[in-house]
């Protein structure tokens, strides 16, 4: 319910207004509380000041396990949780074994205290020493990696390299969790985002372009898996195919990333524009593969055109990050 305040003048140059007693009570605000406030725009956010910031959160962990307990633990993180405990009348040891691998595939976690009936999981990373462009720089420069070795992993039939973009994915999903864990702490709080100097809408637009490269990394994975299962080399002319579509969609997603981090608008605006409208070319570059897939058994066929489609995919997402810099680039309200 929206309740106003008429602003008031006291002592003759200082500006003053109430803030409602229902939120003051159940912010155990009251007489003599410190306040803080943050200036963003038009708009000024007040928060209750907190000594102790850091939040903790308890998780009844009896009938979770496996991958149902990963994820308890990820959701967790990305929550924002300083703090986890994770609680049972009694943990077991593949409880104990899963909590201890999640911990491992976040980024700052680690195990603090085990106990019969406990295990308490601390961030240990300042959350002021993260930076979510940094993190996002950091997943385009891997799943951009990924991409182009499983396609080079395929073209060589390299069995060792494809296995090594498949463990690079936890890399992009580690930093993916990162990015999560960042734009929900602004939207959590006013502090988080001036903390990181950026506005709430910038790192909206940072994890939504997050998002797009942590899919491109799960491509390069399928193709890396799809590599595994050829016994016999490609024929050259559909390698040749593949590289160029390849090239192509790596340049829709440079594209498109170049003008989410440009700082000029005009700019920006040029960059997006060339990569959506180069999206369209991808379409019709993988049909013409699929052409030349037709003379090849209806297996290998098959195989390589899950490839191609995760390549075009790949070029999609890239054209979903322009429309992302288009957006952040078109001006305010």
């Amino acid at each position: 319910m929206v309740e106003t305040r008429k602003v008031q003048v006291t002592g003759g140059s200082t500006y003053t207004v109430s803030i409602p007693k229902e939120w003051a009570t159940e912010n155990d605000v009251s007489a003599g509380s410190v306040v803080e406030f943050y200036p963003e725009g038009d708009s000024l956010f007040l928060a209750p000041a907190n000594e102790d910031e850091r939040t903790e959160g308890t998780l009844d962990v009896t009938d979770l396990e496996g991958d149902e307990l990963t994820r308890a633990v990820m959701t967790m993180y990305v929550s924002g949780f300083d703090i986890i405990n994770l609680e049972s009348s009694r943990i077991t040891t593949d409880q104990r074994r899963t909590i201890r691998e999640a911990t491992q595939s976040l980024v700052g976690l680690e195990v603090l205290e085990e106990t019969r009936d406990s295990v308490v999981i601390r961030d240990l990373l300042d959350s002021a020493e993260l930076s979510i462009h940094t993190a996002v720089r950091r997943m385009r420069l891997i799943s951009l990696s990924m991409l182009s070795d499983a396609v080079d992993a395929l073209a060589e039939l390299d069995t060792d390299m494809a296995r090594d973009v498949i463990q690079r994915d936890d890399d992009v999903d580690r930093l993916w969790m990162v990015v999560s864990r960042i734009f929900r702490a602004t939207l959590r709080t006013p502090k988080a985002a001036e903390e990181l100097g950026l506005p709430r809408e910038v790192c909206f637009d940072y994890q939504s372009a997050a998002r797009q490269l942590e899919r491109i990394a799960d491509h390069a994975t399928k193709i890396a898996h799809l590599t595994l299962e050829f016994e016999r080399p490609v024929p050259e002319e559909v390698i040749d195919a593949l590289y160029q579509l390849h090239e192509e969609a790596r340049e829709i997603v440079d594209g498109g990333m170049d003008a989410l981090l440009a700082d000029d608008s005009d700019e920006a605006t040029r960059l997006a524009n060339e990569a959506r409208e180069s999206v369209q070319e991808i379409d019709e570059r993988a049909r013409r593969i699929d052409e030349l897939l037709r003379d090849l058994d209806p297996a290998r066929a098959q195989l390589l055109g899950l490839i191609v489609d995760s390549v075009s995919r790949s070029a999609d997402y890239g054209g979903n990050v322009a429309e992302t810099a288009l957006q952040k680039a078109a001006p305010t309200p």
